[in-house]
């Protein structure tokens, strides 16, 4: 792993997202499990498509997974097709995994310019906010400089972003492969990598989104994600086909930056909690990572 050693930046005494994230990898593994509340997982869990099957699912995995993890993803639009009722469940999930301390990506997937942009960052990443996340996932495609507010934003607070760079879906390389060896995808790894240059020693809070399965783009458009310094979201493991030796082999020496992320896989194995328990402790099997005392797959 990166030194996860004390890194503070912006408001006195505040420790910044890269280093607990490092920190959390270094002591649980490089799990995170997505909270995704699709219609068709709720309906096999035997919960209703409304804002109490989202609450009771969202929770549940929570509970089950919190102590495993070293970050829990909730995917925000499936929150959002609740309207408010799912937005004030994804508020109450964020806050008790703040009382916790199970550190949260919200997957949002926000970019914009100047005053909306700074409003998009207000919300998910001021202290205060009903929706604060430790981090959020950003979308750097009206140019990696309108994220602005948000970088310098989640700086201040101790949080972090994680930037699409490198999504495995088909229709990603109709842009972010454009430019081949100068592509969109480089040029957005290195802007990553500068803003990371203020963290010090410790792993950056500026991280990226690249996914599991993207084979050997990482080398046919020479991203050096090490340089980034900073995490690396591989949504994919799992039901979507990559494995733990898969991350090793795609992402080589910036492998120990690599957060994998398994939402499906993970959560068809409830709703009993100790089903979940077991479906994440596979997971951080496949890792190599050695299991908390007690722990044991049923």
């Amino acid at each position: 792993m990166p030194d996860a050693g004390s890194d503070v930046t912006g408001a006195p005494g505040r420790e910044s997202f890269g280093s607990r994230l490092g920190a959390a990898m270094a002591a649980r593994g490089p799990l995170c499990v997505g909270i995704d509340p699709h219609p068709a997982l709720l309906k096999s869990w035997g919960l209703d498509d409304d804002a109490a099957g989202l609450r009771r699912f969202s929770l549940t995995v929570l509970e089950a997974v919190g102590s495993l993890a070293a970050a829990v993803k909730p995917q925000v639009a499936l929150y959002e097709r609740h309207g408010s009722a799912g937005m004030a469940v994804l508020e109450e999930v964020l806050a008790a995994a703040r009382d916790e301390a199970v550190l949260t990506i919200a997957d949002a997937k926000r970019g914009d310019i100047g005053s909306t942009m700074a409003a998009y960052a207000d919300a998910w990443l001021r202290d205060g906010s009903l929706l604060a996340a430790d981090s959020v996932t950003l979308s750097p495609y009206l140019g990696f400089e309108s994220l602005r507010p948000a970088l310098d934003l989640a700086a201040e607070y101790g949080r972090g972003v994680f930037v699409l760079a490198l999504t495995s879906n088909p229709e990603g390389a109709s842009v972010q492969h454009i430019g081949g060896g100068d592509s969109v995808a480089r040029r957005i790894t290195e802007a990553a990598a500068a803003e990371n240059r203020r963290y010090g020693g410790s792993l950056g809070s500026v991280g990226l989104v690249v996914g599991a399965t993207v084979g050997s783009a990482l080398t046919d458009l020479r991203l050096d994600l090490q340089a980034v310094r900073g995490p690396i979201l591989a949504p994919g493991l799992g039901a979507q086909g990559a494995t733990a030796a898969d991350l090793r082999r795609t992402f080589g020496p910036a492998y120990p930056q690599v957060l994998g992320t398994s939402s499906r896989d993970i959560l068809a194995a409830g709703p009993g909690l100790q089903g979940l328990r077991d479906a994440a402790l596979r997971t951080l099997d496949g890792f190599g990572k050695a299991r908390p005392p007690g722990a044991s797959v049923h």
